[in-house]
């Protein structure tokens, strides 16, 4: 989730200039979320409810499965090592450089 990304670097403008290069370099693909995909969200965060998975987390895995991908960036490892694609397939987490 960009905004989460942004939020992370928010307390430095570096940083921040940082993810905007990131976002320019094409690297990512922003991708809507429809209201009639919100019952897949709400489906997702009841079935990983003991994590609990939250909103963002939800859209990721529901995205990664409409546009069928297996690979995210994310410092929530431990989470998405336990959450599933379609056909009980694990996410390929990369791994996050941290400061």
């Amino acid at each position: 989730m960009l905004t989460e990304l942004f939020y992370l670097a928010d307390k430095s403008r570096i940083e921040t200039e940082k993810v905007w290069r990131f976002v320019h370099s094409g690297a990512i693909v922003l991708c809507a979320v429809e209201n009639a995909e919100l019952p897949a969200l709400h489906a997702l965060m009841s079935r990983y409810a003991d994590r609990p998975m939250g909103f963002a987390d939800a859209t990721l895995v529901h995205l990664a499965n409409r546009e069928s991908l297996n690979a995210v960036l994310t410092i929530d490892q431990a989470d998405f090592a336990t959450y599933r694609l379609a056909g009980k397939k694990r996410f390929r987490v990369l791994p996050v450089e941290r400061p």
